[in-house]
């Protein structure tokens, strides 16, 4: 796959289907810097093509790039402020707008009796888009992929001084795909079939890349198609081109944290254990924090917490096997795990109090959710 850049004129003059335009600058500015010294970059690159009109947003780390149908009058190009211009056409009540630009940059977007000016930049200075020579292709489920990131991006380190721990692992291998998670608390491991018969291939994307690919994937049956370089990553979706670079340096060993034995395997309808942690964590809030008290014995888990707001009880009937034992836990990562399974019944796997805790499904290995435990007091 390869990115070109189109041989860039100044003046031009196009017409739009409105809302067509709208949503695409929408997506684009999502990779459009915002707050910098560099006004080139708080812009949208607009290019006439032979196709129609590109759409181009670039952050320097992640790049967005479309192109839509458009009335071509005059051939030119053009960058404005991402911002206002998804203001002004988000705005225009018309099925069509037109806008213009003259030897000076300066850009007339108007349609009946609504006329906006705007100061353009010369897009001779915009930075090219990385460019991805002799990558490996793959190609996943779109349904299949936006459901693996949307079940592991919550997991993903946001303070953590190792920059490769924010963004999600990828690890591909003849017929397996797997998305991987880490912040300093717990794992998210998500493992789907994939139809690939190449060579094994691992690698990290930033969150924010795999956040924005999420939101570009439709809910249908076709495909996203990625192309993989040494440096960068380049997702095709539905008619818009992403392309980032690929977070550097060594990820955790996360396999060699996971236990292989445990002392006591619960069984639990999802459901059921949710609306009881969500009860008692009615008393837990931002100013107010504590962990969440779990104790499971005799088929039986009770939960409780006590913070500055009052105290909190409740309890379940559950399936367990093996040790009685007690762990504190931070509920809002449980319940993420618990929401991210989307399963009828999961499996809490335990070795004893200070132990990872782990999250499973009753049949299968398609997900793993494993969070530390907090030393009760």
């Amino acid at each position: 796959m390869r990115l070109t850049k189109t041989a860039l004129q100044q003046k031009m003059k196009i017409i739009c289907n409105t809302s067509i335009l709208s949503e695409a600058a929408s997506n684009v500015q999502k990779a459009v810097m915002t707050k910098t010294a560099m006004p080139i970059l708080e812009g949208i690159l607009f290019t006439t093509t032979d196709h129609g009109l590109k759409l181009t947003g670039y952050d320097l780390e992640i790049g967005i790039e479309t192109v839509i149908e458009a009335d071509i009058i005059e051939e030119g190009s053009v960058i404005l402020n991402a911002k206002t211009f998804c203001d002004i056409i988000r705005h225009i009540p018309y099925d069509k707008v037109i806008f213009e630009t003259d030897d000076k940059l300066q850009c007339k977007i108007y349609c009946g009796d609504i006329e906006y000016y705007m100061s353009g930049i010369n897009p001779k200075d915009y930075p090219e888009l990385p460019v991805i020579v002799n990558g490996k292709d793959i190609e996943v489920s779109q349904k299949v992929l936006k459901d693996m990131i949307k079940k592991t991006i919550f997991s993903v380190a946001v303070n953590d001084v190792r920059v490769i721990h924010k963004g999600i692992k990828f690890e591909i291998r003849p017929g397996e795909i797997r998305l991987v998670a880490i912040d300093s608390h717990r794992i998210a491991i998500r493992k789907e079939f994939i139809n690939y018969n190449g060579e094994e291939l691992s690698f990290v994307v930033p969150s924010k890349t795999m956040g924005e690919t999420m939101k570009l994937i439709p809910d249908d049956d076709k495909f996203v198609k990625i192309g993989l370089g040494r440096r960068h990553i380049l997702f095709e979706i539905n008619g818009y081109t992403i392309i980032s670079r690929l977070l550097e340096g060594e990820f955790m060993k996360y396999e060699s944290i996971i236990p292989q034995n445990f002392n006591t395997v619960v069984r639990i309808k999802t459901k059921e254990l949710i609306d009881s942690i969500e009860r008692v964590s009615l008393i837990i809030t931002d100013r107010f924090k504590a962990p969440l008290k779990m104790e499971f014995e005799e088929n039986e888990i009770r939960m409780s917490t006590t913070t500055a707001l009052g105290t909190a009880n409740d309890k379940l009937e559950a399936s367990i096997d093996g040790n009685d034992i007690e762990i504190g836990i931070q509920s809002r990562y449980i319940l993420d795990a618990l929401r991210a399974s989307e399963e009828d019944e999961v499996m809490i796997n335990m070795v004893n109090p200070l132990s990872p805790v782990c999250i499973v499904p009753t049949t299968g290995d398609s997900f793993l959710y494993l969070i530390l435990p907090v030393r009760l007091t």
